[in-house]
């Protein structure tokens, strides 16, 4: 099964600077494209997906940089979500300018996931994604779950970009918190220019003792709610290091998932992907 891991991170601390690895010693230190294996069982990691990694602010397009300087040598590396200040409104039309300067640029994240409620609903932030359109670059939704109404609110406001939702909104899996989350992810999926990542959910669990019966109603509902055609396999590699190993990752996900036909699989490990980020 041909995979594409559409949600991976990569960081060098001595590089550049990412002040919250001080808080994490176990991912303090550089991760680079050899810590995705090439093969998990019957899944051929063949192509990856970066997702910008919360560096210093006046760094961010260094990062992308030296990301593509990554891909030179492993082309694995075919797309790039990079950061940019969308709060800005209009006035960030030149770092996007700048980010469609470099091809592997297909995305933009700016996580809201720390903000205060309402931050992805200011006037500016609005404008700001809706700027995306312009140079046809998706936006990721990077949340707690907390914050879905305000995503909802988000995407309801920007009919034209076309959305994918990291780590299925970070639902609450430590405590088998499914409400609100499930009627509300339901309520996202109602969308159709929104996508949704499998991804990061192994982080959200209690990192000594999950299952794969902690994940599962989560996964199940996910798919159930946005259909085979907008769900996609990501990793959030190194950060779920915290909590798995990526081969038990990708074990548990094919699992739960193992009454998809063929060709459902390889919509969910490739196809949807490869469709999402053209590659």
């Amino acid at each position: 099964m041909q995979t594409i891991d559409s949600h991976t991170h990569f960081w060098d601390p001595a590089r550049l600077d990412y002040s919250w690895l001080k808080n994490e010693p176990q991912l303090d230190r550089p991760f680079l494209a050899d810590h995705v294996p090439s093969r998990v069982g019957t899944n051929e990691i063949t192509g990856i997906v970066f997702v910008e990694a919360a560096c210093a602010a006046e760094q961010t397009l260094a990062e992308t940089d030296f990301v593509a300087a990554l891909a030179a040598h492993d082309p694995r590396i075919r797309a790039i979500v990079a950061f940019a200040p969308l709060e800005r409104g209009d006035a960030a039309r030149p770092a996007l300018q700048e980010l469609k300067r470099r091809p592997l640029v297909r995305g933009v994240r700016r996580m809201f996931q720390d903000e205060p409620l309402g931050f992805a609903l200011a006037p500016g932030f609005i404008q700001g994604v809706q700027l995306l359109a312009e140079y046809n670059f998706s936006f990721d939704i990077c949340i707690r779950h907390w914050h879905l109404g305000d995503a909802i609110q988000l995407v309801r406001a920007c009919p034209d970009i076309r959305f994918v939702l990291d780590h299925c909104g970070k639902p609450d899996i430590k405590h088998h918190l499914l409400e609100p989350w499930r009627t509300q992810i339901s309520e996202l999926a109602e969308f159709p220019n929104v996508w949704v990542k499998i991804s990061g959910l192994v982080t959200e669990a209690d990192h000594d003792r999950w299952g794969p019966e902690d994940l599962r109603p989560y996964i199940e509902h996910v798919l159930t709610a946005f259909g085979i055609d907008r769900v996609m396999f990501g990793s959030d590699a190194p950060v779920a290091y915290l909590a798995s190993a990526y081969e038990r990752w990708v074990e548990t996900l094919a699992a739960i998932t193992s009454d998809l036909t063929e060709a459902e699989r390889a919509k969910l490990w490739h196809d949807n992907a490869a469709s999402f980020y053209r590659l």
